[in-house]
């Protein structure tokens, strides 16, 4: 006997709108007329975020939410398309996404909504048309011996009493060179206040040495610092992390950053920082889509 067939549409509908994303597909499975309470709009409103019609309003460009919006998608339409197309918004340097198994929002922050230091200086770091990124460019570091970037995303966008990781997404060119041997150091946290830190190294390769890379030699502003220190011999620190970058689905890498919980009404500035000052030494190769921070486990 199928339980669930005995039970009004209405107490149904309750109690899969109490569960997950994953849950109602399995529900729908039971019988045809237990799959369409499951996939009704009032149960699938329920798995969406509250601001979800404030976020889709802020949507650039042509995208695929537009062509389905015009269409009069259901709530379960619209939660996949969501889950499966990130949503370009604001001035094009952001993106809004759920993920599929939680409902929980995910942002990634372009390269451009970044603070990146000489970032706005061709000769260290050049800005480029790029199909494979979501935002249609991304930035490639030319050269620099400083590097430095910041991301803040306001707390009040996240999902509400999540764990949250960050992520740096990028992927090296032929030319990657000078992050063998040194981590960046990432800190995650409150603006102005106590922040997570550890050592990632980005170099997919390790230390493995490239033939036929011209280095630069001289220092620029930083030449008469690296005469009277020479660059030091670096150990691994303990909390430095030799895990190998991922490779995602859109063909990018990403590497996981750092933890950051995110209470019920927070309403702060979350800070991303990399950087990478210490070595005095000069690297180049790497192109930067973003820094995405989507729930611990999501993909």
């Amino acid at each position: 006997m199928n339980y669930w067939d005995m039970l009004p549409e209405g107490c149904i509908a309750e109690i899969v709108s109490h569960t997950t994303p994953v849950d109602a597909c399995r529900v729908a499975l039971v019988s045809p007329a237990v799959r369409s309470v499951a996939d009704s709009d009032p149960v699938w409103d329920s798995f969406l975020p509250s601001d979800y019609r404030q976020l889709i309003s802020r949507a650039v460009g042509n995208q695929p939410i537009h062509q389905l919006l015009s269409a009069s998608p259901s709530k379960k339409d619209l939660y996949l398309s969501l889950a499966h197309h990130p949503l370009v918004i604001d001035a094009g340097d952001m993106s809004f996404s759920l993920d599929k198994r939680t409902g929980k929002k995910c942002f990634m922050m372009g390269a451009r909504a970044l603070t990146i230091v000489w970032g706005d200086t061709p000769r260290y770091w050049r800005w480029r048309s790029d199909s494979g990124s979501r935002f249609g460019k991304a930035i490639e570091l030319i050269s620099v011996c400083w590097f430095e970037i910041h991301g803040r995303i306001s707390t009040s966008l996240l999902s509400g009493d999540t764990a949250y990781t960050t992520y740096l997404v990028y992927r090296p060119t032929t030319t990657l060179y000078g992050f063998e041997d040194l981590p960046l150091e990432i800190s995650v946290g409150i603006t102005g206040e106590e922040s997570i830190k550890r050592n990632v190294f980005v170099d997919p390769e390790g230390g493995v040495q490239r033939e036929n890379v011209t280095r630069p030699r001289r220092m620029g502003l930083f030449h008469n610092f690296r005469a009277a220190h020479p660059r030091p011999q670096i150990a691994s620190s303990v909390n430095a992390d030799r895990q190998n970058p991922r490779t995602r689905k859109d063909g990018w890498l990403e590497i996981e950053l750092a933890e950051y919980y995110n209470k019920e009404g927070e309403n702060r500035e979350l800070e991303i920082s990399l950087l990478e000052v210490k070595g005095g030494n000069w690297k180049s190769g790497l192109i930067i889509q973003g820094l995405e921070i989507r729930p611990m486990g999501g993909k």
